[in-house]
């Protein structure tokens, strides 16, 4: 799976890591559901880290679409669901 970690790149994440990652990745999304920031927080920390750990970073020159798309670390509630009212 190709995860992009918005301002960061485009990771190669092995398919063996991928229901970690989708479990972190619902454990962020009830948080933002929620609103509760110190969650949503600590979730997007465990899901950035865990891309990181588990994928494989791809060059900078390299295009390829993402099947996922992480905020980048530092990202608020705010922004995010601003970043998701502009796609809808």
């Amino acid at each position: 799976m190709i995860v992009r970690i918005l301002g960061e790149g485009l990771y190669e994440v092995p398919d063996a890591d991928i229901p970690a990652i989708e479990q972190l990745d619902e454990v962020l999304v009830d948080a933002l559901d929620r609103g509760d920031e110190p969650a949503f927080a600590g979730a997007l920390a465990d899901l950035v880290g865990e891309v990181r750990h588990s994928g494989k970073k791809l060059a900078d020159d390299h295009l390829a679409t993402s099947e996922m798309v992480v905020p980048h670390e530092g990202s608020t509630v705010a922004e995010v669901r601003a970043l998701l009212a502009e796609e809808t």
